[in-house]
């Protein structure tokens, strides 16, 4: 389904004159969820994001698609039940985005959880994924983790469990379920801005919008309101109600990056740090290493690591892998995010639960705050569900019907990704190109990679380096199927290169610009102002690095 700009002009311009069956503030990976249950059965939906799509939590993860191992200590099991079912359907929906990873757990004399007590968690892991894991867990005595992971600290090593969970690109999986929404008849549009609420007696019917990029303000009239804007929440409920009562414990999280031919990790290993966990994830084009939990009472759009938050995490990567010697210097990329935790009396952001809730207020505005990414799926569903409940009893049977365990991209089946990965060579040849980059575009986007390539060829003629093409027909795909509106966009959630590359893909910035500003109108000085613009964003979330 295509999202362009000019389906965005498209979608404000229905959005002004019509009435919806439900209107979703918030494009993160909640609101786009919803957009996509809802749309599915047959609801009319518009959903506006203030921002660019996934620029707050949803881009800002650890990236896992995991049951939380961590919450069985807490006794959440129906949580981690919940996760682990969605786990597997994650893999299936989504199989270009979601990639089964294994985990190193190493257990240390006079650690804090004893062996026996952690081969009884995995057990109940296995059990609560229905032992439907990639594959189940493994006990490496001393000498086997020692040969596995020669890096790591083997002072007191007494073992280690293995098991399987999932990393995945979780700002693209935002993007991928709103073009689905889209296909189902969804209208999207990024940078606009819900600024009050308009009122029948009581109860909201509509929202007063602004377009943050033409400045023009409209009303988006709908018979029901979702509020799915996470850390937000709190901000837009007391923006809206005068009797609004807080209901988030928001916890910042950071986490590192760093170049894999530096600190080289094939599986993850999950590090004990005080009351919580640190991972060291490894990914094809890095490796991520994170979180913090911290309370965060600030502006969620103000986040940032802070110069005690990066000093926390070389601290314990120099605890686990000391021989590694793990410098400030050899930080390529950090991000900050704010989880919308929901306040439950915990007495530390660590103990408190990352259920979900979901709740209609006195106004009519039906709020989803807290929960996982990989619940999202099953939270959408619950929230439209709640939905039906104030509509007539023929409306809750009619759109009872969801239809989100269908994949999101039909180009992108656990088949058709298969046959992607078997014929991106005979693309190579038919193209020109190298195989290292058939095979890239064909693990990003599976059977679409063919459409990725066809719409860019004929920037090969202008582009002679391999990679820089590859990025600019990137952006030419961003462009007109995600709704991306500027380079700084692009950089931060439409690649990695930021967090990846040791220059940041800085170097190609002025063509991505060129390419960018052919399709969107950007004469050379808005060209120059959008590389100003991306710089200056860098410099921001990187400044507790330099």
């Amino acid at each position: 389904m295509a999202l362009s700009f000019r389906e965005r002009q498209s979608n404000l311009q229905k959005m002004r004159g019509q009435t919806y069956d439900l209107a979703i503030i918030g494009g993160g990976i909640t609101g786009a969820g919803v957009a996509r249950d809802a749309a599915s059965r047959g609801l009319s939906v518009a959903l506006i994001e203030a921002r660019d799509f996934a620029s707050g939590t949803s881009s800002r993860s650890s990236k896992l698609i995991h049951g939380g191992i961590r919450y069985l200590e807490n006794l959440e099991f129906h949580l981690v039940f919940e996760a682990l079912s969605e786990r597997q359907r994650l893999f299936e929906l989504a199989p270009h985005l979601v990639h089964p990873l294994r985990f190193l757990i190493p257990i240390y004399k006079g650690g804090r959880v004893p062996a026996w007590k952690m081969g009884l968690g995995m057990w109940f892991y296995d059990a609560l994924s229905l032992f439907e894991a990639p594959e189940l867990n493994q006990y490496l005595d001393p000498k086997e983790v020692s040969f596995e992971f020669p890096a790591l600290q083997q002072h007191d090593l007494t073992g280690a469990f293995a098991y399987y969970d999932a990393y995945m690109d979780d700002d693209r999986l935002v993007l991928e379920t709103l073009r689905s929404a889209a296909k189902h008849g969804a209208q999207v549009a990024n940078y606009v801005e819900a600024t009050g609420a308009q009122f029948e007696g009581d109860q909201v019917k509509g929202i007063e919008c602004q377009d943050a990029i033409t400045k023009e303000k409209f009303t988006l009239n709908a018979k029901n309101i979702v509020s799915t804007v996470g850390p937000w929440t709190d901000r837009l409920g007391s923006a809206l109600f005068r009797d609004w009562k807080k209901k988030l414990r928001p916890s910042k999280g950071v986490h590192l990056t760093f170049q894999k031919d530096r600190f080289q990790l094939h599986d993850a290993v999950v590090m004990g740090a005080e009351s919580r966990i640190v991972f060291a994830i490894p990914r094809h084009e890095m490796v991520i290493v994170g979180t913090t939990d911290t309370d965060y009472p600030g502006d969620p759009a103000k986040v940032r690591a802070e110069p005690e938050d990066v000093e926390y995490i070389l601290g314990v990567i120099d605890r686990y892998f000391p021989g590694a010697k793990i410098t400030r210097k050899d930080i390529v990329g950090c991000y900050a995010g704010v989880r919308p935790l929901i306040d439950d009396g915990a007495q530390t952001e660590s103990k408190t639960s990352r259920e979900h809730m979901i709740w209609r207020d006195p106004h009519g505005v039906t709020f989803v705050a807290g929960g996982k990414y990989t619940t999202y799926r099953n939270m959408a569903e619950q929230t439209v569900n709640e939905v039906l409940i104030s509509l007539p009893i023929e409306d809750r049977v009619k759109f009872a019907h969801t239809k989100t365990l269908e994949p999101l991209n039909p180009l992108v089946t656990q088949d058709l990704m298969e046959r992607a990965l078997n014929e991106h060579e005979s693309w190579a040849t038919e193209w020109h190109l190298p195989n290292e980059i058939t095979k890239t575009l064909a693990e990003r986007h599976g059977l679409e990679a063919k459409d990725v390539i066809e719409q860019a060829l004929s920037l090969r003629t202008s582009i002679q380096d391999p990679e820089e093409w590859m990025w600019c027909a990137e952006a030419l795909h961003a462009m007109k199927n995600t709704l991306c509106m500027s380079l700084t966009d692009f950089y931060f959630r439409r690649t990695h290169m930021v967090l990846a590359r040791g220059d940041h893909g800085l170097g190609f910035a002025p063509t991505i610009a060129r390419v960018m500003g052919e399709h969107l109108g950007w004469d050379a000085k808005s060209q120059e102002s959008e590389i100003n613009a991306l710089q200056n964003h860098l410099a921001s979330e990187l400044s507790a690095t330099i």
